[in-house]
């Protein structure tokens, strides 16, 4: 893998991980009953979640135009981790849906 594919690996797994810790601080956030500071984690967490998206498509993209895109460790725990954000931010909008219903 050439330093730019390695870079763009890492970049994925930096706004990935952004991305989760966000959603994760939003669902500590909502159990606490702060829902306004949860609701701005979520979108943190979703500029996060873009940013990485972006980087992947631009892999996507490539590959699409014929350029080979090796696939490596690196990679595939770059994809790892976007997956888990993904699962962070939608369980995080539905924790804090259940502890706006319990706080109502």
């Amino acid at each position: 893998m050439d330093e730019t594919k390695y870079e763009t690996a890492m970049q994925i797994i930096m706004h990935a991980g952004n991305a989760k810790s966000a959603a994760l601080m939003a669902i500590d956030a909502a159990a606490e009953g702060n829902f306004e500071e949860a609701e701005a984690q979520l979108k943190e967490a979703d500029a996060e979640m873009q940013q990485a998206h972006h980087v992947q498509f631009d892999l996507t993209q490539a590959e699409a135009c014929g350029e080979s895109v090796e696939v490596n460790i690196i990679l595939v725990h770059a994809e790892d981790h976007l997956a888990m954000a993904i699962m962070a931010g939608d369980f995080a909008r539905r924790f804090i849906a259940l502890y706006k219903s319990m706080a109502e």
